[in-house]
């Protein structure tokens, strides 16, 4: 019987300019370590998760391997590769570094740190299942479509998830996606668009409203209180 196979893409190839520093925000100092440990020291723990590969930008490829990699020493990183200018193109690059034959892929933001173990389980398991599955969460207030400055419809609150990372799949299928929207020049605002568009209905794992995307400094600090219990 052949033996599953996960790899973990750990994308940090984004710039952060809305957060301003000195460093790019995946890199951060949160609660006295980088931002990204978190989520790497999380795939490290995590039984289901076979290797690690990390995309960061080529001017960053020094400071992540001395400054992150070597502090924290995860066994699990199998490759660190360079991202490209979108972060389409960097989770290409880091699809491309993965050792084949991997069953699942789990893509995930490095600057998500807030990530769990249950939900990190639970996303590659039904993706297992599925083929496709991501977190999300369902929308809190009205939603409208807007065009002009004016209101044209209201939508159905309950049918609007906000999508979160990791988003998993099989690994052939959405390396497949990728190669086909990278040749027909398609950009698609997450993964799970591009597994939709090409490869078939993606799962929705109810995710965690405290799973947050760090983008501006407000956002880290809310990522301490968090991670301190405090909120």
């Amino acid at each position: 019987m052949k033996t599953r196979r996960n790899t973990a893409l750990v994308v940090a190839a984004g710039g952060g300019s809305r957060f301003g520093g000195e460093l790019p925000k995946q890199f951060a100092d949160l609660l006295g370590k980088p931002m990204i440990a978190y989520c790497l020291e999380l795939f490290e723990r995590c039984n289901l998760i076979d290797e690690v590969v990390l995309v960061v930008a080529e001017d960053y490829l020094v400071y992540a391997s001395q400054k992150v990699v070597d502090k924290i020493r995860p066994k699990k990183i199998n490759r660190l590769t360079t991202g490209g200018e979108s972060r389409q193109e960097s989770v290409m690059a880091g699809l491309s570094a993965c050792q084949p034959g991997a069953d699942l892929v789990v893509i995930h933001d490095a600057v998500r740190p807030l990530l769990t173990m249950d939900l990190l389980r639970k996303t590659i398991e039904k993706a297992a299942e599925t083929g496709g599955a991501i977190l999300a969460v369902p929308f809190r207030e009205s939603v409208k479509l807007v065009e002009g400055g004016s209101i044209v419809r209201t939508l159905i609150r309950d049918t609007v998830w906000i999508a979160q990372t990791p988003q998993v799949f099989r690994f052939e299928s959405i390396l497949d996606a990728h190669r086909r929207a990278e040749a027909a020049g398609n950009e698609a605002t997450d993964d799970s668009e591009l597994y939709e568009q090409y490869c078939g209905r993606v799962s929705i794992i109810h995710g965690s409203y405290n799973n947050i995307k760090i983008t501006t400094g407000g956002d880290l600090i809310l990522a301490a209180e968090l991670l301190k219990g405090s909120v």
